[in-house]
């Protein structure tokens, strides 16, 4: 059965935000709020739960998992970021876009494209995420908590207690939460190309 933790929206609780860092420390899978809808997410060597979000979502080794980063340094540890792009993704984050960009070393190969060798990055405007990520000290391994059947990322958290209580660990709860998902922005080769359109403004990375 998931544990249940309602964390401040605006000034997460030192105590709770300890607590689920933890639990990610020790692999647990948890369902958390983003500004873009709930996600599932683990830590970077936790396989078990890599196999378990692609079991929950019903997804096959060619998805693309996204790293949750908490700033533009981080990111870079993790994907290479040409000179040509450089400055356009600095611009854009942090906020509602994800980047596929090519992995680094530091990426494990089973998280990445397994032809492309890429990987999805991106980094929050949600302060609980923020906290998070700061405590944690690396990226959160994350993709859309969108199930199978259904088209839009879950909003709720009581609801996702409800449905997913035998197969996530924790499940937080953290104020108000958007559906619409980030823009998608694959830039693994020279030009950019919009995968997804979603929260963000695509104009800026459209010819």
């Amino acid at each position: 059965m998931a544990r249940f933790l309602d964390i401040h929206p605006d000034n997460p609780q030192p105590r709770l935000v300890a607590q689920v860092v933890e639990a990610l420390r020790d692999d647990a899978l948890i369902a958390y709020p983003t500004d873009s809808g709930y996600a599932l997410g683990c830590r970077l060597g936790n396989r078990d739960g890599r196999d378990r979000i692609l079991a929950i979502r019903e997804l096959d080794e060619r998805h693309h998992f996204t790293l949750m980063c908490k700033d533009f340094s981080q990111l870079g540890q993790f994907v290479h970021v040409a000179n040509s792009s450089f400055r356009a993704i600095k611009a854009a984050t942090p906020g509602p876009y994800t980047f596929i960009l090519p992995a680094t070393t530091e990426v494990p190969k089973r998280l990445m494209h397994p032809k492309k060798r890429t990987v999805g990055v991106r980094i929050p405007e949600h302060r609980l995420v923020c906290a998070l990520l700061e405590e944690l000290g690396e990226p959160i391994l994350t993709s859309t908590l969108i199930l199978p059947g259904e088209t839009e990322a879950r909003t709720l958290g009581w609801e996702i207690k409800e449905d997913l209580d035998h197969v996530v660990d924790i499940v937080i709860e953290s104020g108000e939460v958007t559906a619409e998902p980030t823009t998608v922005i694959d830039w693994s080769e020279a030009e950019p190309v919009v995968v997804r359109h979603g929260a963000g403004d695509a104009s800026r990375f459209e010819a």
